[in-house]
């Protein structure tokens, strides 16, 4: 497979059609139509599912998208983009979080697109990031990558962007068009202040959550959690730079009263040994768990939201922001203008032991009900490389879990690995 690949991008350096094509199409039309074109290929081997409660996997994940821009105006864009996601070896069985035949990926309208002040607004359904995409973000490295359903009305000027919205995650369908489903939803305000002070940049948020029981909510009543929080980054001294973001909730949780809470704090800088750019990061995260999940007056674990949680938690995505406190380093190394080589360590322990480990949706692994088999999760180091050609990426990576004694004495404790290859070529 790999040697295809490869014999591809050697062949396609001297000609590359689809490129020449779209080109044409937007320079025939004055930049008023632009067509978009993704096509990715992931080849992963997954053992220690569930920490040995699950069959270990191997599959080919199949992304194909294809997109279309048209701005018949200056004032108005209109984009559709249609994704066909399939996972060829996971044979009938396989779920919806990888395969989702043809359907509408992407269909918006937005007023006053490429206006930097006054008013705009987009509608329709569209792949969203907020911030550092910790409580609503679209998760690309996903075969689906979730969009919304959505209104947004804001206002931009040099010192703020000020946001209204309402959104609400598209619910796969593997056997017929997606459709919304409002029940579900996240509305409030996002406001954004780029320089608020000396290149520091804040975001201020207020977040409300519902969710019944059409929408996903299992429990009796529904769910109705207010979220509010800021993020904050800038420069340091010695050319480092820094990112918090604190969220605090409340609200309900079926019949029981939710009150919690989430930290993020990130250092970070860059080096240039030998010419080279090296990234150097640091991370502390914490939610808040439920101190005694016997008694359902109260609920205290994060509601973390729909954020995209790729590499926030580990390179193998194991855990969400819910009931954690976890560290990570990341060392990134530019070995050229095309190759890049990352490392990536976290570790991991539960805020209540008595409230579950969560994995990266938001849904419990396991939990000890007497809170007496230790607090630590485990350990996880990640190794991987991206290279670039022009329209191409090619990558591999491999992960190793290391299991704390909280896993190891609630499951069969075996340390999950992760292997894989993939393949994108993109206009």
């Amino acid at each position: 497979m790999m040697v295809l690949v490869f014999a591809s991008v050697a062949a396609s350096q001297s000609i590359d059609p689809a490129a020449r094509l779209f080109a044409s199409v937007a320079a025939e039309t004055h930049n008023k139509l632009k067509l978009a074109f993704e096509s990715r290929g992931r080849y992963e081997i997954r053992n220690g599912m569930a920490f040995g409660r699950e069959p270990d996997l191997a599959t080919g994940l199949i992304r194909t998208r294809l997109g279309a821009a048209l701005t018949p105006v200056s004032w108005l864009k209109i984009f559709g983009m249609v994704q066909d996601a399939r996972a060829p070896w996971y044979g009938p069985g396989a779920p919806n979080t990888v395969r989702d035949a043809a359907d509408l990926h992407e269909g918006y309208i937005e007023l006053f697109p490429d206006y930097k002040t006054g008013f705009g607004m987009t509608i329709g359904r569209m792949m969203l990031n907020y911030g550092d995409a910790r409580l609503i973000g679209s998760p690309q490295w996903g075969n689906l990558a979730r969009t919304y359903d959505h209104v947004r009305l804001y206002h931009r000027s040099p010192r703020a962007q000020l946001e209204l919205l309402l959104v609400s995650p598209v619910k796969i369908r593997p056997t017929e068009f997606n459709r919304p489903v409002l029940g579900d939803r996240i509305w409030g305000t996002y406001n954004v202040f780029p320089n608020f002070y000396r290149k520091h940049q804040m975001d201020i948020y207020v977040l409300r959550h519902d969710q019944n029981r059409p929408g996903g909510f299992t429990g009796p009543g529904r769910l109705e959690v207010n979220t509010f929080g800021s993020r904050i980054t800038g420069p340091l001294l010695l050319r480092a730079n820094y990112t918090l973001e604190m969220a605090l909730q409340t609200g309900k949780v079926g019949p029981a009263a939710h009150r919690a809470g989430a930290w993020f704090s990130s250092v970070s800088r860059r080096w240039r040994p030998g010419g080279r750019a090296l990234d150097i990061s640091g991370e502390y995260k914490y939610a808040s768990g439920t101190d005694d999940p016997q008694k359902p007056a109260r609920s205290h674990t994060f509601d973390q939201l729909y954020p995209a949680n790729h590499d926030k938690f580990g390179h193998e995505d194991l855990f969400g922001w819910r009931n954690i406190h976890n560290t990570r380093w990341v060392a990134s190394l530019a070995v050229t203008s095309a190759l890049s080589v990352t490392f990536m360590y976290d570790n991991s322990w539960l805020a209540s032991p008595r409230d579950a480990v969560y994995n990266g949706a938001g849904r419990p692994i396991v939990r000890s009900a007497t809170g007496t088999v230790g607090r630590h999760i485990g350990q996880e180091a990640d190794l991987f490389a991206t290279w670039r050609y022009r329209h191409f990426m090619l990558g591999a990576g491999y992960g190793r879990f290391f299991s704390g004694e909280f896993i190891r004495r609630t499951t069969p404790g075996v340390g999950p690995t992760y292997l894989y290859i993939f393949h994108t070529y993109s206009l």
